[in-house]
C-alpha cells in the first residue's frame, strides 16, 4: 500500500510555547472585547466577500429547503396522552414546542397544539432565547393529567441557560407574571433543575462564591421547595472543587420511587449515590469508570475497565454489561449476571428499557445489531436477536413508555436512505419475523437523487498495523463514467470521548457534494467508541497520535486505491474533531488540499484554562504537569505551526456564544496562520449558536453552505 511519510516536525518552538505572556494573540481570548470583535467582523467580511456568490446562494437555498422541509419527521416523546415535539422551520426559526395525540400523529399532517412559540417569546421579552429542552412532571397516577414542565432557555445557544416552570394545562409561565402561585425559576448559569414532586425540585447551579467546580459546572446540589427563595434551598451534596460536577434526579417509576445524586469526579469517573428516605446516602460501589443504572428492581453496570471482584473471585471484561437485583446488591450480594461481553468485532453502543424487556444496541464492525433480553434471575435473561432490520446503517431504539408498555420506536436510516420511523411491540414480536410487527409511522423525504450512488465499508491499515474501518460514499455512475479518474473527496472524522460515528442520512452532503460528483468518507478512528472502551483508550492522552495516524492512514488508502489525490482531498471535523483537523494540517500538510475546522480545540497549552476545558483533562492530559513536555505540546496545533510550510487551505468556523470550547482557539490559530502567510486561510464566527455553531436553520444553512462552497472552490476544480 502506498504510504505517505508523516511530515517531519520538531517540537514546539520554546519561544512560542513558553509562558502565557509570550503569546501575541492572547488578546483574542477576550470574547466580547471591542478589539476582538472588530477583528472578528473584519475576518467575517473578508470570508463572505470571497465566497458569497451565486453558487453560495444556491447552496444555502438548497440547505434551507432541507432544514425547513414541512415533511421532515417530527420526532416525539410520549407524556401521558400527548406526544411532544420541538419544531423549527422558516416561519418559526427559533421553534415551537407543541403536542398532539397518537391518532393525530399517525396522520400525514398532524393537528398540533402549540405550547410555547419561542419566536413570539423573544419578541415579547426582547431576548434571543434558544430552546434547550423541557422536563415534564410525571403525575402520581397513570390517569392523572401531566400538569407542569421545567423549560430551559439559552441566550444565543450557550450552554449556560435559565429554567422556568410552565403550566401544561393553562399554557402559561407559572408565577412569571408576578401573580398567582410562585413558580420555579433558575437564573442564568450552567446547571439545571429536575422534579421531585409538584412543589419540590432538585437544583444544581451557580449559587455564588465557591459553588462551581474548576470546570465551571455546579458542585452543589440542593432541594428547593416552592415559595422559598433559592438562597434558602437545602444543601444535599457538595462535590470538591476539582471534581467535574454534581447533579440530582428523581426516579418516578411507580413502586420504585428513588432519588439519586450523579457525582462526576472527572470525565470518566463517576459515582451514582442513592439518597435514602431517612436522609442517609447509599453510594453504589462499582468502579468509578463504570456506568451504573438503576431501573425498577435491577442494577446494570456497564464497564469501561476490567473489574475483579474480591468477594467471589470473579473477573469481568472492559466493555461488559452486568446485571444484579438492586436490593440484593444493597444487602451485599455481588453475584452479577453477564448480559454482554465484547469481542474484537463487537461492542455495546447502548441499551434501552421497556416495561418488561431490555434492548441492547450492539455495534458489530460499526453495524447495529439489536438484541432483546427478558430479565430474570441467574441466567434467565433469555436473549433473542431482533432480526429483520437493515444489515447496515443506523438503527436507533427508544421506548415509547417504559412504565406502561413494551412498544419501541425504531429509527432506521443510512447514508443514502432517508430516515424511517417505525413502531414495534416487543411483547408481540416473534424473533423469526419481527418486520411483520414493525409498523412504519413516518418516512422522511428524499433530498437528493441517490440512484447509482454506492456505500461501501473499507479498512485501512494504520502505522502500528491496526485495521481502521471507514465508510466510502461514491457519487452515481463513477464506475461507468469515471473508471480511472480520481474524485474530489471529503474525509470526516472525530476520534474522541468514546463517541461512535455511525451511518445516517447525509441530506446536506448528498445535495451539496455527492450530487456534484464528490465522494464522501467517514473514518472510524481510535479515540471513538466504535469498538467500545478499548478503541477509546487506545488514543487517550499520550496515545493521541494514534487517532491522527489512523486518519492519515485512511487518507493514504483513498489515494492508494485511486479514489482521490492529495490535491483533491479535503477534511472536516468539529470540536474534538477540530483538534483532529488541526493536527492533520500541522502533521500531514502534504496529505490534503483543504480543511474545514469547526468550533475546534487548538491551543492545548491553555485549553484547561478556557471555559469548560478543565473537564477534559482525562481525555487529553494536564498542561500544568509534565504531560506538556511529554506529549501535549506535540499535538497542540497552535504551537506546531511553522514558517515556510505549504499548508492546505483552511476554513475556521466558530461561535462567539460558544461557552464550551472557547472561540479563542480558532481566533488565535487563524491570526497566527494569517501573520505567517501560511496558505489560503479563512475565518467565520457566528455571533450565536453556542457549541453547535448556529441557533436556527438559517444560521445552520449559512455555515454549511460556506463550508461546501469553500471545499468545492478548492477541490472541485483540482482534477
Amino acid at each position: 500500500m502506498l504510504r505517505f511519510p508523516p511530515y517531519r516536525y520538531r517540537s514546539a518552538d520554546p519561544d512560542i510555547a513558553g509562558s502565557p505572556g509570550e503569546d501575541p494573540y492572547r488578546w483574542l481570548e477576550a470574547v466580547d472585547s471591542p478589539e476582538a470583535l472588530a477583528w472578528v467582523e473584519a475576518q467575517n467580511r473578508r470570508t463572505l466577500a470571497r465566497f458569497e456568490d451565486a453558487e453560495f446562494d444556491a447552496l444555502q437555498t438548497g440547505l434551507r429547503q432541507i432544514l425547513d422541509a414541512d415533511d421532515r419527521i417530527p420526532f416525539v416523546v410520549k407524556r401521558g396522552e400527548h406526544y411532544y415535539n420541538f419544531w423549527q422551520d422558516a416561519e418559526h426559526p427559533r421553534g415551537l414546542w407543541r403536542r398532539t395525540t397518537w391518532a393525530s400523529y399517525r396522520q400525514s399532517r398532524p393537528a398540533w397544539e402549540v405550547l410555547i412559540d419561542v419566536d413570539a417569546l423573544n419578541a415579547a421579552e426582547g431576548e434571543n432565547w434558544v430552546w434547550h429542552g423541557a422536563s415534564c412532571l410525571e403525575p402520581k397516577t397513570p390517569d392523572a393529567p401531566w400538569e407542569r414542565a421545567l423549560v430551559s432557555l439559552s441566550r444565543g445557544g450557550a450552554d449556560a441557560d435559565v429554567t422556568r416552570e410552565f403550566d401544561l394545562i393553562d399554557k402559561r409561565w407559572v408565577g412569571h407574571d408576578g401573580h398567582g402561585e410562585a413558580g420555579f425559576e433558575r437564573p442564568e448559569a450552567k446547571g439545571g433543575m429536575s422534579w421531585i414532586d409538584r412543589d419540590t425540585v432538585f437544583v444544581y447551579t451557580d449559587f455564588g462564591a465557591d459553588s462551581l467546580t474548576s470546570s465551571g459546572y455546579p458542585r452543589c446540589v440542593k432541594r428547593w421547595r416552592r415559595g422559598e427563595p433559592l438562597s434558602a434551598a437545602e444543601t444535599l451534596f457538595e462535590a470538591d472543587r476539582q471534581d467535574l460536577m454534581a447533579l440530582a434526579f428523581h426516579d418516578s417509576t411507580r413502586g420504585f420511587e428513588r432519588d439519586f445524586i450523579h457525582h462526576a469526579l472527572a470525565f470518566y469517573e463517576q459515582r451514582l449515590i442513592e439518597l435514602m428516605p431517612d436522609g442517609e446516602t447509599f453510594p453504589i460501589e462499582v468502579p468509578l469508570s463504570a456506568q451504573a443504572v438503576v431501573h425498577r428492581e435491577w442494577l446494570l453496570v456497564h464497564l469501561r475497565d476490567d473489574w475483579r471482584l474480591e468477594e467471589n473471585n470473579r473477573s469481568f471484561q472492559s466493555g461488559a454489561l452486568l446485571a444484579i437485583d438492586y436490593d440484593t446488591f444493597k444487602r451485599g450480594g455481588r453475584d452479577f449476571t453477564i448480559l454482554f461481553t465484547p469481542d474484537a468485532h463487537r461492542s455495546l453502543e447502548g441499551f434501552e428499557w421497556t416495561r418488561h424487556y431490555l434492548v441492547l444496541d450492539i455495534l458489530e464492525d460499526v453495524k447495529h445489531r439489536l438484541q432483546v433480553l427478558t430479565p430474570g434471575q441467574g441466567d434467565g435473561w433469555s436473549p433473542r436477536p431482533l432480526a429483520g432490520l437493515p444489515a447496515t446503517g443506523e438503527i436507533g431504539v427508544a421506548a415509547v413508555d417504559d412504565e406502561e408498555s413494551d412498544e419501541v420506536f425504531l429509527i432506521v436510516t443510512d447514508y443514502l436512505t432517508p430516515t424511517s420511523l417505525l413502531k414495534m411491540d416487543l411483547a408481540r414480536t416473534p424473533s423469526a419475523r419481527p418486520e411483520s410487527d414493525a409498523e412504519t409511522i413516518k418516512r422522511a423525504p428524499s433530498f437528493f437523487e441517490a440512484d447509482g450512488m454506492q456505500v461501501t465499508q473499507r479498512f485501512a491499515t494504520s502505522l502500528d498495523g491496526t485495521s481502521i474501518p471507514y465508510f466510502l460514499v461514491l457519487p452515481a455512475d463513477v464506475a461507468r463514467e469515471r473508471p480511472n479518474a480520481p474524485l474530489p473527496t471529503l474525509l470526516y472524522g472525530y476520534g474522541g470521548f468514546e463517541i461512535s460515528l455511525t451511518p445516517h442520512y447525509i441530506a446536506g452532503a448528498g445535495r451539496s457534494w455527492l450530487s456534484r460528483g464528490g465522494a464522501y468518507v467517514v473514518a472510524n478512528i481510535r479515540g471513538g467508541g466504535e469498538y467500545g472502551p478499548r478503541w477509546h483508550r487506545a488514543a487517550l492522552k499520550g496515545e493521541r497520535h494514534k487517532a491522527f495516524e489512523d486518519f492519515a492512514a485512511v487518507a493514504e488508502d483513498l489515494v492508494a486505491t485511486g479514489i482521490t489525490t492529495p490535491r483533491q482531498l479535503g477534511i472536516q471535523g468539529g470540536s474534538n474533531g477540530g483538534l483532529l483537523v488541526g493536527n492533520m494540517i500541522t502533521r500531514y500538510p502534504d496529505h490534503f488540499a483543504a480543511a474545514v475546522c469547526e468550533v475546534p480545540l487548538l491551543d492545548m497549552q491553555r485549553y484547561h484554562q478556557l471555559l469548560a476545558g478543565a473537564s477534559w483533562m482525562a481525555e487529553y492530559g494536564d498542561p500544568d504537569s509534565d504531560d506538556w513536555e511529554r506529549f501535549l505540546k506535540d499535538y497542540s496545533p497552535y504551537h506546531n505551526l511553522r514558517e515556510g510550510v505549504d499548508y492546505p487551505a483552511v476554513l475556521f468556523t466558530t461561535s462567539t456564544r460558544d461557552d464550551r470550547v472557547h472561540p479563542g482557539h480558532a481566533r488565535k490559530m487563524m491570526a497566527r496562520m494569517e501573520a505567517m502567510s501560511a496558505g489560503d486561510v479563512f475565518y467565520y464566527e457566528n455571533t450565536e449558536g453556542g457549541h453547535g455553531g448556529a441557533a436556527d436553520n438559517a444560521q445552520r444553512a449559512k455555515l454549511s453552505a460556506l463550508a461546501w462552497r469553500f471545499l468545492w472552490a478548492r477541490l472541485g476544480k483540482a482534477g
